[in-house]
């Protein structure tokens, strides 16, 4: 059976060393590969955002994506590592232009990530992400600090144009 305080524990116990993203990246990745993580973890999830672990230096999330569900570009403000046990989530990734004052952004490649597959991404990254299935994606995010506390961003579809993000209203667009 799948154990999420072993999971967090791993994921704690990678963060030394400046390739914290990239040791959690490997556990992420040992977990999605066990069928077990899709059967013990997959069970607590409806559409949303489940908090496994939440501190100052690391977040564990357990994501369900709806079918068809699109997160506007957004960054994180720290490393992030995605891991996704069951469906497919297709990331576009997003760069700020020149000289525009950190206020807009064009499209800069895109990275889609299937069952069994574990990414790492920089605390730069801005990436929106949607799940291009007609069923539910489920995938594990660990984050490089406390995810809820930390100001970020997200940028408006039509003019990608930045402006702060609303925690809280993404949550309750993700259903969580």
């Amino acid at each position: 059976m799948f154990d999420a305080d072993l999971l967090v524990e791993d994921c704690r116990a990678a963060l030394t060393g400046d390739r914290a993203s990239l040791n959690v990246r490997e556990v992420v990745a040992r977990a999605i590969a066990d069928p077990a993580c899709a059967a013990g973890i997959a069970g607590r999830g409806e559409a949303g955002v489940h908090t496994l672990h939440r501190s100052p230096e690391l977040t564990v999330l357990n994501v369900v994506w709806a079918p068809g569900m699109v997160l506007l570009p957004h960054n994180h403000e720290m490393w992030a590592v995605i891991g996704v046990y069951s469906g497919r989530e297709d990331n576009i990734l997003w760069r700020r232009l020149p000289g525009d004052a950190r206020t807009r952004i064009e499209a800069a490649g895109a990275k889609s990530l299937g069952e069994g597959e574990a990414i790492a991404f920089g605390p730069d990254v801005i990436h929106s992400v949607l799940n291009p299935l007609s069923r539910p994606t489920s995938a594990l995010h660990v984050y490089g600090g406390d995810f809820f506390a930390v100001p970020r961003s997200e940028w408006d579809p039509e003019t990608h144009t930045e402006r702060p993000l609303d925690v809280e209203a993404v949550l309750r667009r993700l259903g969580g």
